[in-house]
């Protein structure tokens, strides 16, 4: 399996660096991405912020500290705190592959143990080439999403 730096892969830009003690709540608000490595990351929903641009949907965000290489795709725009950064595909991938990176992320935490933080080392973290991805990740999302529908129509 040949391994690249993930700055080959994706564009990294770090996320909008807000506080969430300064924002104001809101259920039906953007997430809030913190460096938690629960819930998707989402630590609150938050009011849209005027002249603030969120980061973009179809991203992954990954955690620099904290919770370090806490790594989720998130599904639409949000807000992000401090040391968060978010990861767009250089080439197209889908939403399976993405969580496949996100996998291939958070394996690596491991070399982040002590409070060592990923704020410099991100970019060049080493991650399998798209071609060296198991062919059942090209698959998953859909299988998954099928399976679960079979199941839904023969309980109806």
């Amino acid at each position: 399996m040949k391994l690249i730096a993930l700055s080959e892969l994706f564009d990294i830009t770090y996320g909008v660096n807000l506080e969430l003690n300064r924002m104001v709540l809101s259920l039906t608000g953007l997430p809030f991405v913190g460096r938690s490595d629960r819930n998707n990351g989402v630590t609150a929903r938050v009011e849209k912020i005027e002249g603030v641009t969120p980061n973009p949907a179809g991203t992954i965000s990954v955690a620099g500290g904290g919770s370090v290489l806490a790594a989720f795709l998130q599904p639409e725009p949000y807000y992000s705190g401090r040391d968060l950064f978010y990861l767009t595909p250089l080439v197209e991938m889908t939403d399976s592959q993405k969580l496949y990176y996100c996998a291939c992320i958070r394996a690596n935490r491991y070399r982040y143990s002590y409070g060592r933080q990923a704020n410099k080392t991100l970019k060049s973290l080493m991650v399998p080439r798209v071609k060296s991805a198991p062919v059942w990740v090209n698959t998953g999302l859909e299988r998954v999403v099928n399976d679960f529908s079979k199941r839904v129509f023969e309980i109806c």
